[in-house]
């Protein structure tokens, strides 16, 4: 049984979370303690629904070993707020989303991505989906640097 379950949100679930949860479990596999995390990605709004993640994302993560071809979009749940120990969101504009709905008895859960433990200035993760493959790349090294300090923090 997973000791810790994270669930990491953005805006629409098709760029920096479903990057976030892939980045992720590759980071923790390479670290061979993939079973003491249950991993999934959530967005604030339902836009992207049952969509696979970006191709940009997709594509940018391929070359780093990490496939996310498995994932679908999917807007975040009151049950999540039950269902997971952290919600970690990728922007203050997200983690206000999640603040607002979260239920008073779990409103803890939710914090930045980028939070504690980060050893940078950098507290958010921009949202690429506007800009070109440039800005994938920098998303994955931000999120790369969070996994390995959230990992870090956690074991």
């Amino acid at each position: 049984m997973a000791r810790h379950r994270l669930l990491f949100v953005c805006l629409g679930n098709i760029c920096r979370s479903p990057m976030a949860q892939g980045v992720f479990a590759h980071v923790v596999a390479q670290a061979g303690v993939s079973d003491l995390f249950a991993l999934d990605s959530a967005g604030t709004g339902a836009w992207h629904e049952g969509q696979p993640p970006d191709e940009r994302a997709r594509a940018a993560a391929l070359k780093r070993g990490i496939d996310l071809s498995g994932q679908k979009a999917r807007q975040v749940a009151m049950q999540d707020f039950e269902d997971f120990d952290m919600i970690l969101a990728m922007d203050r504009t997200n983690l206000a989303d999640l603040q607002n709905l979260a239920p008073q008895t779990h409103a803890d859960k939710a914090g930045l991505f980028l939070g504690a433990g980060y050893d940078s200035i950098k507290r958010e993760v921009p949202d690429p989906y506007y800009g070109g493959g440039e800005g994938f790349e920098e998303v994955l090294n931000l999120i790369e640097a969070g996994s390995r300090a959230l990992l870090a923090r956690l074991t």
